[in-house]
Parts: C-alpha cells; structure tokens; sequence
C-alpha cells in the first residue's frame, strides 16, 4: 500500500483526469466506465474497480474493470445494497468481516 500522502496526490491526480474527461460528454455510463479503468489502472492494489447501478428495484452490475462479477447482487446483503439503504458511501477495510459479504469472486478482498 502506498503511503498517505502519496496516495493523496495520485487521487488529485486522478480526480483532475476526471474532471477534464467529463467536460467531455454528460453521458453516465461513459463517465462510469472511464473512472473505473483510469481507478484500476492507476492502483495497482485494485483488484476489482466498478459500479452497480439500482435499477427497478435491482443492484445490476453496470461499467467495471476486473474478473467477472455478479450480475445481480441479493437484495439487501453486502456492503453496495448497505450504502444503498444507508444513503452513504461505506469504506470497509476488510469485507470478508462485513456481515452478508457477497463475493463473486472468492479472490476478491
């Protein structure tokens, strides 16, 4: 893992990168794709790097960099549906200590 304040100027850098990409369409999925592959290639420590979308009533998976996902994730269980009911982003150190963690890929940490 690299050190805070390293890891601090890589995601302005970053977070820059975006913001001129964006200037570029107001398109979501393309914006969603381009910040997963730029989040995944630019950290090397991301194993899986993406979005699910809530849609009538579903998590689907929607742009994403990585091995394969689950397509539909179980309602309410897991860290996504929990920032989904919650209203908020949850960062979880480790998700296999995250009640109803859902792998869909058993490398996945």
């Amino acid at each position: 893992m690299l050190e805070p304040r390293i890891l601090s100027k890589r995601y302005e850098r970053i977070h820059d990168q975006l913001k001129e990409l964006f200037l570029k369409t107001e398109n979501k999925i393309s914006r969603m794709a381009s910040t997963a592959s730029l989040l995944h290639h630019k950290m090397p420590h991301f194993f899986w790097t993406g979005f699910y979308i809530l849609s009538e009533g579903d998590l689907i998976v929607g742009p994403y960099q990585g091995t394969l996902a689950c397509l539909v994730l179980e309602k309410n269980k897991g860290v996504c549906w929990a920032g989904v009911n919650r209203k908020k982003t949850i960062v979880v150190a480790d998700v296999h200590k995250f009640p109803g963690h859902i792998a869909c890929d058993s490398r996945s940490n």
